[in-house]
């Protein structure tokens, strides 16, 4: 489905990636994963078209996508979840879903969206996006939106940044649930052990370089053998930002 081919990016004249190549295959879950600074995020934003690559090739569906623009990518069948929600003020929750999902969405199903991401559409499906939404709500509007939307692909990136314990947890049911429903691929960026212990495939970057790729069972091993938790979270949730040992 997606293949990346000697994808390299630099910032300030510092090498970011590093002759990248990767493939995403139809219907997989995939958590890319590895120390803080190795390029994850930048990958993420490079597939999706808000950063452009120096040199290389991202193939879609059969096809050379790597000049097309955010929007371009969006209607190709990429969607992409940002670590920080935008505000959209003057638009409704409901406004989003409905531009989400092509305006072809029934409020019984926008309704159903919420619901899954743990908000009551009653109290929300009417409530502008603007700064009287928290970090957290904003997170599950966006998750219900790009639920909604049904892509080939979704990219989250660190989807449990700012949200509470309980969100943390109500996602894991999301992912799984979306992974289900729309058959197509996922890709997480993510530090979290329960995170990587959903995925069907675990890439691990270090230094701009994609170090290794395999399955869940191959990869959880080798990356806590290689990478030092900084913190323990409740339900022995792991969070493998430190560098490596």
């Amino acid at each position: 489905m997606l293949e990346l081919k000697n994808i390299c990016f630099t910032r300030d004249n510092k090498k970011i990636l590093n002759n990248v190549n990767l493939q995403i295959d139809n219907n997989k879950m995939i958590v890319i994963t590895g120390p803080n600074g190795s390029g994850k995020s930048t990958l993420a934003k490079i597939i999706m078209g808000i950063e452009k690559p120096d040199s290389g090739t991202i193939i879609f569906d059969g096809k050379d996508i790597t000049k097309l623009d955010i929007t371009e990518r969006a209607k190709a069948g990429i969607g992409f979840a940002f670590q920080q929600p935008v505000r959209f003020k003057g638009l409704t929750v409901k406004d989003l879903i409905e531009i989400s999902a092509g305006n072809s969405i029934k409020v019984c199903d926008a309704c159903d969206v919420l619901a899954d991401v743990g908000l009551c559409a009653q109290e929300y499906l009417n409530r502008e996006v603007n700064n009287g939404l928290s970090g957290g709500e904003l997170k599950r509007i966006e998750i219900a939106m790009l639920a909604a939307k049904k892509s080939k692909l979704t990219i989250f990136d660190e989807p449990e940044a700012g949200i509470d314990l309980w969100s943390f947890n109500n996602l894991i049911s999301v992912f799984e649930k979306m992974h289900d429903d729309i058959k197509g691929s996922i890709v997480i960026i993510s530090h979290q052990e329960r995170i990587l212990n959903i995925a069907d495939e675990i890439v691990l970057v270090t230094n701009g370089r994609i170090d290794k790729h395999g399955s869940r069972e191959e990869m959880l091993p080798q990356i806590f053998g290689k990478i030092k938790p900084c913190h323990k979270l409740t339900d022995n949730e792991k969070c493998i930002k430190g560098g490596t040992n």
